[in-house]
């Protein structure tokens, strides 16, 4: 189940408008934050990555649920290239549930802000989907699957990021810019004053602390 939010922001929460920042169409109602996992490709990660992706999953457990799910790049040893992302791209799809909302992480993407990241995120919760699930892509990217199944194609940067980087940049933006789709963090890119209770709800304050 995804947690109940209140928001009162000014951003427009539409996909296909992301870069004007009009009034926020969810301002004074209620959004559900859908539980989130992020599926990453790659190889083993060093220590200190997933020491920095642990606390970032941990932060925004806070506020939703969140899983941190890892596929080894080449899981079949395939030989070459094609072959290694048709499986890869098949592992990924036995992860992805029909009532996923997904958002796939690709150089192609659309280009958004901290704020906008934000926008997804509770914009996500209108969908009728029961979780919202972004995929990192191998060192050969994506696969056909997972780009015909991608509900939205994003890039957190215009520079080539590999995965392990991306990764952790996604851990950030969710934490900094709304892994509620409220703006968890400082709480600087939207609103200010966020605080859990035990209803279910997240109780906005209506001006900065």
């Amino acid at each position: 189940m995804g947690t109940t939010v209140h928001l009162c922001a000014s951003f427009n929460l539409t996909t296909s408008n992301f870069a004007q920042g009009t009034k926020c169409k969810y301002a004074g109602q209620s959004v559900r934050a859908l539980p989130m996992r992020i599926i990453s490709v790659g190889k083993n990660r060093s220590r200190a990555l997933q020491l920095m992706v642990d606390e970032y999953v941990e932060k925004i457990k806070y506020y939703c649920s969140v899983e941190d799910v890892q596929i080894r790049s080449n899981p079949r040893n395939a030989r070459d290239q094609r072959a290694q992302v048709d499986d890869e791209d098949t592992a990924v799809m036995n992860l992805i549930r029909s009532d996923d909302w997904v958002v796939m992480l690709d150089e192609r993407g659309k280009d958004i802000r901290s704020e906008q990241m934000a926008e997804l995120v509770g914009d996500a919760g209108n969908t009728g989907a029961s979780r919202l699930s972004f995929c990192i892509g191998g060192p050969y990217g994506h696969g056909r699957k997972i780009r015909e199944r991608a509900n939205l194609s994003i890039k957190l940067s215009s520079l080539v990021l590999n995965h392990q980087i991306a990764l952790l940049v996604l851990m950030e933006q969710l934490y900094r810019g709304g892994g509620a789709g409220i703006g968890i963090g400082d709480g600087i890119f939207l609103i200010a004053g966020l605080e859990p209770c035990s209803s279910g709800y997240i109780h906005v304050n209506s001006s900065p602390t």
